[in-house]
């Protein structure tokens, strides 16, 4: 049986069928072992709907379409795992920028070299791919469009406002730290010439194939931290999605 807050007054009624539409709608799947982590996250919402079940939640985002847009971006932000740092899983990156990329160039003559981190979760992957594409001189011999993505808007918006604390840092060399940051009012910021080098941010669902679409062409797709998280079935689907879609030569980049 799911882990039910009991000061939240709720019944657990609901919960089985509100899962299978998450991992509907979502890719996300909360199998018996973290059923309870699905029942915490989501019973807030729940309770600040004024309901009394999963059961009557479900309800609303399955049949009532105006009032399920908003809700679905707060289920994702509840959902959203934002755990992440700064030069995380570094070989790939090295990877991308002593081997990926000089394929690339010799391969194609499609400019800018787009390249597409999801989830980016509060931007350390993407701005981490900036700073190893910089040290490396790549943006000055070739154009190169990094876009970041996360289902989560909070997330976005997080990543967009670029403001860091020490644990994000825990990996990054200090040199590149101080090359690539200024501290402001007790968090550090990118500078300018650093964030000015992700050339877009937003919120996308990988598990909807129209809003994967405008970025599933790029030739190198980092999708390392989702798929921990997707069912087998939602992980063939979204690579299915992404092979349909990506150019040959392509790189699709996923979690260790």
């Amino acid at each position: 049986m799911p882990f039910v807050p009991e000061n939240l007054g709720l019944t657990d009624a609901g919960l089985p069928l509100l899962r299978d539409l998450i991992h509907e709608r979502t890719g996300l799947f909360y199998d018996n072992g973290r059923y309870d982590m699905l029942s915490d996250r989501v019973a807030p919402l729940v309770v600040e709907r004024g309901f009394r079940s999963f059961l009557d939640f479900y309800y609303l985002l399955k049949y009532d379409e105006q009032a399920a847009a908003l809700e679905w971006r707060r289920v994702m932000d509840a959902l959203s795992v934002q755990e992440t740092y700064f030069w995380r899983e570094i070989d790939q990156i090295s990877a991308l920028v002593c081997a990926v990329l000089p394929a690339l160039v010799r391969a194609t003559l499609e400019r800018p070299i787009r390249i597409w981190s999801a989830p980016c979760a509060t931007g350390e992957e993407p701005l981490t791919i900036a700073m190893a594409l910089n040290e490396a001189g790549w943006f000055e011999r070739v154009p190169i469009a990094i876009h970041a993505s996360d289902a989560s808007a909070a997330a976005i918006d997080k990543a967009r406002q670029a403001r860091y604390r020490e644990r994000a840092f825990r990996s990054l060399p200090p040199h590149l730290r101080a090359k690539y940051f200024v501290q402001r009012d007790g968090a550090w910021q990118p500078i300018p010439e650093l964030s000015n080098r992700i050339t877009s941010w937003s919120v996308v669902n990988l598990a909807c194939p129209d809003e994967i679409a405008p970025y599933a062409s790029s030739p190198v797709i980092f999708c390392r931290n989702a798929f921990i998280y997707f069912s087998p079935t939602s992980v063939k689907q979204v690579v299915g999605e992404l092979a349909a879609r990506m150019p040959v030569p392509s790189y699709l980049f996923v979690g260790a």
